[in-house]
C-alpha cells in the first residue's frame, strides 16, 4: 500500500474507533466506509474494515448489517485471490458488494489508481504457494 493511502486508511480507522468508543456508531460506520474505499485492494486492511463493520452492526443490533458483514468477511479471501475489487464500494450491507461506486472527491488523491499490477504479484505468489502445498499433499497421498 502506498504511504499516502496507508496514512489515510489509518487516519480513517482511528477516527472510526474514536467514534465507536464515544458510542457514535453512525459516525463510526461512515468512517469505516471511507476506510473500506481506501483499503479494499489490500487483504488485511479490507478484512479489518469488515470486521469493524461487523462489530458496529452487533453493537447497534442491525442484523442485516451483521449478516452482510459475515458474508463479506468470507468473501475477502476469494476477492483478494482473484483480484476483483469494485472500486469505490463503501462495504456496507446497504449496497451491493459487487457494485463499483464513485470515489468521494477528498479521497481521490489517495485512492490507488486502477492499475493493480503490484498487488497481482502478491496474488500470484499466494496462488503458487497454494499450488505447491497441494502438489506436496497429493504426492504424499500417492
Amino acid at each position: 500500500m502506498q504511504a499516502k493511502t496507508q496514512h489515510a486508511f489509518e487516519q480513517e480507522m482511528a477516527l472510526a474507533r474514536q467514534a465507536y468508543l464515544a458510542q457514535q456508531y453512525d459516525v463510526s460506520f461512515a468512517r469505516l466506509e471511507r476506510a473500506h474505499i481506501l483499503g479494499q485492494r489490500y487483504f488485511f486492511p479490507h478484512l479489518i474494515t469488515h470486521a469493524w463493520m461487523f462489530r458496529v452492526g452487533m453493537r447497534t443490533r442491525r442484523w442485516r448489517e451483521v449478516i452482510g458483514q459475515t458474508l463479506r468477511l468470507v468473501a475477502v479471501v476469494p476477492g483478494f485471490l482473484f483480484g476483483w475489487v469494485p472500486i469505490g464500494n463503501t462495504g456496507g450491507a446497504n449496497v451491493s458488494a459487487l457494485r463499483p461506486m464513485p470515489i468521494p472527491e477528498d479521497l481521490k488523491a489517495v485512492v490507488p489508481s486502477q492499475n493493480a499490477r503490484p498487488e497481482y504479484r502478491a496474488r500470484v505468489l499466494v496462488w503458487l504457494l497454494i499450488g505447491l502445498v497441494l502438489l506436496i499433499a497429493l504426492t504424499r497421498i500417492v
